[in-house]
């Protein structure tokens, strides 16, 4: 006998096999080869976990085979416990030894370690999370290997995105899928679809459910309201007649019976499925609730004889770990074609979207650790004693539980708040002002005398030698009655970048006082009883009065304003009347250079010229005002981009250019007044007249706006990595290259404000800022 031979038909009983786990693997080989089968090897392959084993017969037959062919000394090691045992260790030792290479590779990056339990812990198995992890580039933070992971699984996840050819094909459709996984709802949603693209003529329900009690009646139901035909089904020779039956019909949905994975007539549903003439293509429904080895199972049982043609989620709305829905399809290349969740039809059945699929693992409902809810998410949720306590404690009590859950975190967070106290924005004075909002021991006087110190503090740091005082008015409502009001609000910008420092007052009026024959008066009034240390510059929407004018030049105060061209005005040396537009728009001598104007390269200049507003007569009361007019065209065709003007009373100290980048940069941060109404939702809304609050909190939330603003414009990579974050707290979707909004900003923003004093990280740095602002005043 040869002993090549021998050792070659020995290996022809030993067998191979592939799953996705080891435990699947392990108890393919118990059904096919007995609970006594002998393991030969265990390793991890692309494909999945791979077996090799071999019946406890088979073995027997193996080592009698192999006794004469081999030497006396190696009979023992042939004897088949010894055999199993040495395999058996094999297995063992390739695992631990993929263990340690993998805990090594986490001392070495602790962030691969961190992002391996976020994925844990959204539902994905360790295996997918491992070989995910194995790519990432050492040396990455937690927010940069959060991006690897979510572009890694949008690569990955196999989605049939194509709609339009789906339909356009046609076809017999099977909904398949254990009990209760909602394929009687999601046939009706699917069939609503389909009639709404191509008409009820062209489509027709099938159903093989005649198990259920009512389940041919309720698809007949939902066929009646969409005026489609409701077939049901015996056995595969009546399926054969019916679709014979149907053969015009452009597309056929069928409705299966539920069974188990582990039911044994789940082979005869797919066989009568796939005798019919008509190709039958079957889609999965997965439950979205179901643990990620039970999903396994009903895949591997509904995908014998052929292959599936997709699958499809349902019920996410009510899964905790979407995670292994999203595992599941990549592991076995599951083209998921739609994503169901609720009962309505057919609004609950949408498209699959790969961005939107894997942004959903992390989630509000799956309790990201990097998402905390919003005080509504949680108002039924109400601890009875916290009642007859402040705000900030009855805030903190709620979010203990979800502290515990995201300690991880803290770190991250701890780190942010570190960047934007030393960013120089107002992140700290803002954070204490955040926190007298629900403190019902501090009014607004208090309030407004804390914003006028914090005022003198940032203008002393922000300004050269000018503070610049923007007006504005936005419109609120209040939260019940829907009461309108306007509130007039002043911005203290800074003369060397333009970006708000402080909002050190607000007032509120009716909705009926919108509109004020001196804008900026009231506001006016009291900056000028404040000293910030710098001079104050009034900048207006439009010039004021006549005797708004002659008051502010008995008191010598500088006032600056965007004026159209047609204002009629005076020409200081001819004594001629005329307009703005006729007057100063002469260009010939002025020197042009380069700006940016909208993200297009441009060309700006300026020409200035003295006025005399129309109607002042008494040029010893009135002296002459500066025009500075301000033309920008584009650098290349020299067509004309814009043209304004501005008047001022302010003198030779400051020149035409710095004092037309001034009104550009007031333009520039009007939009910060729309803004505030964001703010003061989020620390309680406006309340009825009456609310002794209501003026603080709008105090708050003017300040706190300068800060969010702030934030907003800067650039430089921590800027970036603060907004995603904050992105990530309000539990939105932040798409690469996208900007952010100020609302969302603004959201994220407050989430930290609670996040940082629920984890306890006030640092002595961060409560000694305002009082070191105060002491620079």
């Amino acid at each position: 006998m040869n002993p090549q031979t021998d050792v070659r038909d020995v290996r022809t009983t030993a067998r191979k096999f592939v799953a996705a786990t080891g435990r699947e693997a392990l108890r393919l080989v118990r059904e096919s080869l007995g609970a006594e089968a002998i393991v030969l090897t265990h390793r991890a392959t692309a494909q999945g976990v791979e077996i090799v084993a071999m019946a406890e017969g088979d073995v027997q037959e193996t080592v009698q085979a192999a006794v004469p062919a081999v030497a006396p000394a190696t009979t023992a090691s042939a004897d088949p416990t010894v055999l199993s045992e040495l395999h058996s260790m094999r297995g063992m030792i390739e695992e631990q030894l993929a263990s340690v290479v993998w805990s090594d590779s986490q001392r070495r990056d602790p962030v691969r370690g961190r992002l391996l339990r976020t994925l844990l812990g959204a539902g994905f198995s360790a295996r997918l999370s491992k070989a995910m992890l194995e790519k990432l580039p050492t040396g990455q933070s937690y927010t940069d290997g959060m991006a690897f992971v979510r572009s890694e699984l949008v690569r990955a996840v196999p989605v049939h995105e194509d709609e339009d050819t789906l339909f356009a094909q046609g076809g017999v459709y099977a909904l398949m899928g254990p009990t209760g996984v909602g394929k009687t709802t999601t046939t009706a949603k699917l069939a609503a679809r389909c009639v709404m693209r191509f008409g009820a003529d062209k489509l027709a329900l099938v159903t093989t459910d005649s198990y259920r009690i009512g389940a041919y009646e309720q698809l007949r139901i939902y066929g009646q309201i969409l005026n489609v035909p409701v077939h049901a089904v015996k056995d595969a020779a009546d399926l054969q007649l019916v679709l014979h039956d149907l053969r015009d019909r452009h597309m056929v949905l069928i409705d299966t019976v539920g069974m188990s994975q582990r039911d044994r007539a789940v082979p005869e549903q797919i066989a009568m499925l796939g005798s019919s003439q008509r190709p039958v293509k079957r889609l999965l429904l997965l439950n979205a609730t179901s643990h990620g080895d039970t999903l396994n199972e009903v895949v591997h049982a509904y995908r014998q004889g052929h292959a599936l043609a997709g699958c499809i989620f349902t019920k996410v709305d009510e899964a905790t770990h979407p995670g292994a829905l999203i595992d599941t399809v990549i592991r076995h290349r599951l083209p998921v074609h739609y994503i169901s969740g609720g009962q309505k039809v057919p609004e609950n059945l949408l498209r699959a979207d790969r961005v939107q699929l894997v942004d959903s693992v992390f989630q509000p409902r799956q309790h990201s650790p990097l998402f905390v809810p919003a005080e509504a998410d949680l108002a039924e949720d109400v601890v009875p004693s916290v009642q007859v306590q402040g705000e900030t404690d009855r805030l903190r009590l709620r979010y203990q539980s979800l502290i515990r859950a995201m300690a991880h975190d803290a770190q991250e967070l701890a780190t942010t708040a570190g960047a934007l106290a030393g960013a120089h924005i107002g992140f700290d004075g803002a954070r204490t002002l955040w926190r007298q909002a629900g403190d019902e021991a501090i009014d607004a006087k208090a309030v407004l005398h804390e914003l006028s110190t914090f005022a003198r503090g940032e203008v002393a740091v922000g300004c050269d030698t000018h503070v610049l005082a923007l007006a504005g008015q936005v419109g609120l409502r209040a939260t019940d009655s829907g009461d309108a009001y306007v509130c007039h609000g002043s911005l203290l910008l800074s003369d060397r970048s333009g970006l708000p420092l402080a909002a050190p007052n607000q007032w509120l009026s009716t909705a009926a006082a919108r509109q004020s024959a001196q804008p900026g008066s009231r506001q006016a009034q009291w900056l000028q009883q404040q000293d910030f240390g710098k001079r104050l510059v009034h900048v207006l929407g439009k010039p004021p009065a006549v005797e708004q004018m002659l008051a502010w030049q008995a008191e010598d105060t500088p006032w600056l304003a965007r004026a159209p061209g047609t204002t009629a005005v005076t020409d200081a040396r001819t004594g001629a009347a005329t307009t703005l537009a006729r007057l100063v728009f002469a260009f010939d001598e002025a020197t042009e250079r380069a700006v940016r104007y909208r993200g297009k390269a441009a060309l700006q200049c300026e020409a200035q010229v003295e006025v005399l507003p129309r109607g002042a007569i008494d040029r010893d009361a009135m002296p002459a005002l500066r025009c500075v007019a301000v033309r920008v065209v584009d650098a290349r065709s020299r067509k004309p981009l814009s043209q304004t003007c501005v008047l001022t009373n302010l003198g030779a100290e400051v020149g035409a250019p710095q004092l037309a980048q001034w009104q550009g940069w007031a333009a520039d941060a009007e939009p910060c007044f729309r803004l505030l109404r964001d703010g003061v939702q989020l620390v309680g809304g406006m309340g009825e007249p009456g609310d002794p609050h209501m003026m603080k909190r709008l105090l708050v939330a003017g300040q706190v706006t300068t800060t969010v603003w702030r934030l907003l414009q800067a650039e430089g990579e921590w800027a970036d990595r603060t907004r995603l974050l904050l992105g990530q707290l309000t539990g939105r979707a932040t798409r690469a290259g996208r900007a952010m909004t100020g609302g969302a900003l603004y959201a994220g923003v407050g989430k930290l404000f609670l996040l940082l004093d629920a984890l306890g990280t006030e640092s002595a740095e961060s409560a000694q800022a305002p009082r070191a602002l105060e002491r620079q005043g």
